[in-house]
């Protein structure tokens, strides 16, 4: 079975660009999401959560082809990945670039290899490019907070 969510968002995609209005919403152009900051500005309590959330459908839409946070498919799986050595996700078989690489994933690393996988590690089989800024710090919001919900339970 399906469900009329599935329904309504897969006919999004046979609508002419950001025309919702056969589905009773005016969200304009579904392609974006906007990454304005929250009100009170980007300390305020709320801040990252919402980023976090706006990740998480960045992610669910850019990424979700390829990865999944829990299981490997055609990319590795990325719960835990923030804070862990490239290339080190268990059963999953990388290409010798990201198998040779000497780097931990965090803010700066994720950012540049979202930008640009095959200038950040040549020979990468990953080509997904992500130019903007805005939605790489929200996917990498996302992928710290698997990682912090993955370690909150273990102790030491």
């Amino acid at each position: 079975m399906f469900s009329l969510i599935g329904i309504a968002l897969g006919a999004t995609a046979l609508l002419p660009h950001g025309d919702n209005s056969m589905l009773g919403t005016s969200t304009g152009n579904s392609e974006r999401i906007s990454l304005a900051e929250p009100e009170g500005g980007a300390n305020s309590p709320g801040a990252s959560l919402e980023l976090i959330g706006k990740g998480r459908e960045l992610y669910q839409r850019r990424c979700g082809a390829c990865h999944s946070p829990d299981a490997n498919r055609v990319g590795p799986k990325h719960r835990g990945v923030y804070g862990q050595k490239a290339g080190s996700v268990e059963g999953f078989r990388y290409s010798k670039a990201l198998r040779e690489i000497d780097v931990v994933w965090n803010d700066e690393t994720l950012d540049a290899w979202l930008e640009n996988p095959p200038a950040f590690a040549p020979g990468t089989s990953m080509g997904f490019r992500l130019p903007d800024a805005g939605e790489r710090e929200a996917i990498i919001a996302y992928l710290k907070s698997l990682s912090a919900a993955s370690t909150a339970g273990d102790t030491e």
